[in-house]
């Protein structure tokens, strides 16, 4: 209460600044608004108020009587810290630039206020990553990941991006309510089978694909909603609420009758593709807050790897249960005979009927084992139900390109470092078992001055490069939302209070605690060897490695060096330069030194061969980033072109899979042109120059890495 104690009147507080500004004041703006603001205020911010005069007078008087008149429209608009803030930012623009810089800084006001304001209402995904993955999890179908995306928001079927920090409400537990309304539409698009008829295949057939996108995606917008809205009736409420705050109507101004019949329940994907032809012509509607973006390209990309990964898993896991029922049954010749059908289970409490996948063997219905109903609920939110080719087995009619042996006299052997992998034939779409042939070659050492010379060229950026990942190398790092710790963890708290005000339990989870951070990270680097890489690219790429590997035995990365290349599927080559368990030692050095150019870039089995190496790190992040000069290429057998891009694109899901990110860096002037395809719209950089190589990789690294 002392701050409310004896506060000064209008006459002490005029007397006050007047001993301050001092002749500012003739002949200037009064200041009657900010000395009657002050006279109604509390004596503590009366007092702060005149320090801060003061404090400015001692730097100029013009500064600090430009503060005094906007006093009061600046406690109008931000709180006293935020004041400070704005005055410490004057006082540095006074110090660089000059009185007219800063008295320019302080009549910004309103964009410096909505800036702070953004700044310290946003919500950052980080911070709320758990919380939703759990609530997300807790929704029927496939599992499904969140990650971050910074520049739009939409899933592949198998990850929800979302934006790293929302900022568009003043209360975090608004935005929190946005991010939850992405991820439950991002999640419905899975659920209730948007995907489950091509997209990309229909908008190609008009003239404005990308128009037929985005109101295909209103449409399915608008039957999303009644999903979710007989599902998570609370959830649409708030949404709704949302919608009204940023006055955005939820059904377009014409589309009444079209969201009328698309809200009913029996409407599926099929229905949104039979009102296209009708609103073709339309305007297309401002998209809602929540409603991100629909990206078809990423999503065949997913779905089509996942369809022929699902199909093989269940014909394999129907092939051994059938095998154990009949031997079970005593018929060891014959299997029984098998089909798939849904089991309708009575409408839930929101009037949904709900299908469970059945299996009838013999006419006798049996519940599958808890994998395989996992495996068939993936099956049929892709598909609508299971295909009866499904069922036909795990192995295939064989092809004039399955198991093909290679003209060899021996099989490899990896004994001697020698193995088969298969290569995907986008044309068949299947594998090509046992196709390439693949041998690790030894790295002969050159003993020469290369290391020296490049430790001495880049001695300044080496300087650089070390102060920067020695700050990488750990420190301390706050957990959030725990049961106990040091502190209270007051973004957890906050949600875990909005949460009560709505009915449910109180989180205990609203702690924090400090412990070192410690980095575990695996990271190869896949290094193109092909004849294509000679002169100054194959300079750049050695000199890159050097710098790299000064600065990653400095922050105790885990890393290895593999470089590739070869001549047709009978030689595929692999050139070890330092494998995980190696020291950055001499004879690494010199393996570096003697990277030279040699045949052609065969990626796809490479990538496969070093996925495998880098899987079996113990690591939570992986890592294969490749340096190359150019797109797949190999002589003969159709390599080059379309097929290498597809097989390389297919070993990359294979890697993903394994929880392993790939990333490439190139100097290939029409990468832009393919990469996307192989690596996704942002796991590639392009470096124009050559010479720009060693100076972008490792701040490349450092980026993907922190």
């Amino acid at each position: 209460m002392h701050g409310l104690i004896n506060p000064l009147s209008a006459e002490q507080l005029h007397d006050q600044l007047d001993d301050v500004l001092g002749l500012i004041l003739a002949g200037r703006a009064p200041i009657t608004d900010t000395i009657h603001l002050l006279s109604n205020s509390a004596r503590d911010r009366q007092l702060w108020a005149l320090d801060w005069v003061k404090q400015l007078a001692q730097h100029n008087t013009v500064l600090a009587y430009h503060f005094t008149k906007q006093l009061p429209q600046a406690l109008s608009l931000i709180d006293e810290i935020g004041i400070e803030h704005w005055l410490t930012e004057s006082l540095d623009q006074y110090e660089d630039a000059g009185l007219a810089a800063a008295i320019q800084q302080l009549h910004d006001l309103p964009d410096y206020a909505q800036r702070y304001q953004q700044a310290h209402s946003g919500l950052q995904l980080d911070d709320i990553h758990d919380v939703l993955q759990h609530f997300i999890t807790g929704l029927d179908g496939r599992s499904l990941s969140i990650t971050s995306h910074e520049q739009a928001v939409f899933t592949d079927t198998e990850t929800l991006f979302l934006p790293p920090a929302i900022q568009q409400f003043p209360h975090t537990e608004t935005n929190f309510l946005l991010y939850k309304a992405m991820a439950v539409h991002l999640w419905a698009q899975t659920w209730f089978g948007t995907w489950r008829f091509s997209l990309r295949t229909v908008s190609r057939q008009y003239a404005d694909p990308q128009r037929v996108v985005a109101l295909f995606h209103t449409l399915e917008r608008l039957r999303l909603d009644a999903c979710v809205a007989r599902l998570l009736p609370g959830l649409d409420r708030a949404v709704t609420q949302l919608l009204d705050s940023l006055s955005q109507p939820r059904i377009p101004t014409g589309w009444e009758e079209i969201a009328a019949d698309l809200a009913q329940p029996e409407r599926q994907v099929q229905d949104s593709f039979a009102w296209l032809e009708q609103v073709y012509q339309w305007d297309i509607p401002e998209p809602v807050c929540y409603q991100g973006e629909l990206r078809p390209d990423a999503v065949a990309q997913v779905m089509d790897c996942r369809i022929v990964r699902e199909k093989q898993q269940l014909q394999s896991a129907l092939n051994q249960w059938q095998r154990a029922a009949a031997e079970q049954a005593g018929q060891s010749n014959n299997s029984p005979p098998l089909h798939i059908g849904l089991q309708h289970m009575p409408p839930n409490a929101q009037g949904q009927v709900q299908s469970i996948p059945m299996l009838f063997m013999d006419g006798v219905p049996m519940t599958p084992p808890a994998d395989m109903q996992t495996l068939l609920v993936s099956i049929i939110q892709d598909q609508g139900c299971v295909p009866s080719d499904y069922l036909m087995g795990g192995h295939h009619e064989a092809s004039a390109h399955d198991n093909v042996r290679l003209e060899h006299e021996t099989r490899p052997d990896a004994a001697n470092n020698q193995w088969l992998y298969p290569e995907w034939n986008y044309k068949t779409r299947r594998y090509q078992e046992n196709w390439c042939w693949l041998q690790e070659i030894e790295l002969e050492p050159v003993e020469d001055d290369f290391v020296s010379q490049t430790l001495q060229k880049y001695r300044g950026l080496l300087r650089s490069l070390r102060r920067t990942f020695e700050a990488l190398r750990g420190g301390l790092q706050r957990i959030r939302r725990q049961p106990s710790g040091d502190e209270l963890d007051l973004d957890a708290l906050v949600l875990s209070y909005a949460d009560s005000r709505r009915g449910e339990e109180l989180s205990p989870y609203i702690y924090s605690r400090w412990q070192r951070n410690t980095r575990s990270i695996a990271v190869l680097f896949m290094v193109d060897m092909s004849g294509s890489t000679k002169g100054w690219i194959n300079q750049a790429e050695r000199e890159s490695l050097v710098l790299l590997s000064e600065v990653l035995t400095l922050l105790g990365d885990q890393y290895a060096i593999y470089g590739f290349s070869g001549l047709t599927r009978r030689r595929c080559e692999i050139f070890p330069i330092k494998r995980f368990q190696d020291s950055y030692n001499q004879t690494v050095k010199q393996r570096i030194s003697g990277i030279a150019p040699r045949d052609y870039t065969r990626m796809g089995v490479a990538v496969r061969h070093l996925t495998q190496i880098l899987a079996a790190q113990d690591a939570h992040i992986r890592l294969l980033i490749t340096l190359s000069d150019g797109k797949p290429d190999d002589e003969g057998d159709n390599y080059r072109g379309t097929y290498g891009i597809e097989d390389t694109r297919q070993a990359l899901l294979e890697a993903r899979r394994l929880g392993i990110h790939p990333f490439c860096i190139t100097i290939d002037s029409e990468a832009r042109t393919y990469l996307p395809h192989l690596y996704g719209d942002v796991n590639y950089v392009v470096i124009h120059k050559v010479e720009q190589l060693p100076l972008k990789i490792a701040d490349i690294y450092r980026k993907l890495t922190s």
